[in-house]
C-alpha cells in the first residue's frame, strides 16, 4: 500500500470514530507561549510532553535545527504574528543534543541534491544569484551558541516589545531533560 492511501485509510477511520474529539481546543494558546523547535523526529511527541504542553497550550514552530537564521524570515514572521494575534508573552527557543545541523556543511547537502538528480547548472546558477547557498544550507558550531543567536535575533527584533520573555533552553532527545542556556526572566 503507497504512503498516501495507508494515511487516507487511517484518517477516514479517525473521523469516523471520531477520535478528533479529544484534540478540540481553541486557536489561541491556553498559556500564551510560542515554542521554536527542532523538526527533529525523536522531538514531535517529547518536547511537548517534557514541557507540560498539551494541545491547545502554545504555539509551536519547527524547522531544522530549531533556528532563527534571518531576522525578517518565515520563522520571525510567525512570532511576530503570534505575539500580535495571539497574545504570546513568553517564547522558548529549544534546541536539542546530538542535532543533525550542528557543524553541517553545505557541500553534503549540495551533494546528495546531485545523487538525488539536481544538476551541478542548477547549483552554480543559485550561486550566482542573490542567494548565499553556502550559509543557507550550513549548520551551526554549538547548539548552545544556535540558541543564545535565536533569542539574540528575537529579543532584539525591532518589530517586537521589549517586555518580550524570550527563554534560550537545550532538550535531551533521549531522555526530555532540559537544560536553561539564556533565562528569560534575567534579562
Amino acid at each position: 500500500m503507497k504512503k498516501l492511501d495507508s494515511i487516507l485509510q487511517y484518517n477516514y477511520e479517525f473521523v469516523k470514530d471520531e477520535k478528533y474529539k479529544v484534540f478540540e481546543t481553541s486557536k489561541h494558546p491556553e498559556k500564551k507561549i510560542l515554542i521554536l523547535g527542532c523538526m527533529d523526529t525523536r522531538l514531535i511527541e517529547l518536547l511537548p510532553k517534557a514541557m507540560n504542553i498539551k494541545n491547545g497550550d502554545a504555539k509551536i514552530i519547527k524547522n531544522a535545527g530549531g533556528i532563527i537564521t534571518d531576522s525578517f524570515g518565515h520563522e520571525m514572521r510567525s512570532i511576530i504574528i503570534s505575539v500580535y494575534e495571539f497574545n504570546i508573552d513568553e517564547i522558548y527557543i529549544v534546541g536539542h543534543h546530538k542535532c543533525g545541523v550542528c557543524k553541517l556543511e553545505s557541500d553534503y547537502i549540495l551533494d546528495k541534491a546531485v545523487e538525488r538528480g539536481i544538476s551541478k547548472d542548477t547549483i552554480n546558477m543559485i550561486k550566482a544569484s542573490s542567494v548565499d547557498l553556502e550559509k543557507w544550507l550550513t549548520g551551526f558550531e554549538t547548539v548552545e551558541m544556535s540558541v543564545a543567536n535565536s533569542v539574540n535575533i528575537v529579543k532584539n527584533h525591532p518589530l517586537l516589545p521589549k517586555e518580550l520573555i524570550v527563554h534560550g533552553m537545550v532538550i535531551c532527545p533521549e531522555t526530555g531533560k532540559l537544560d536553561v542556556i539564556i533565562n528569560g526572566y534575567n534579562n
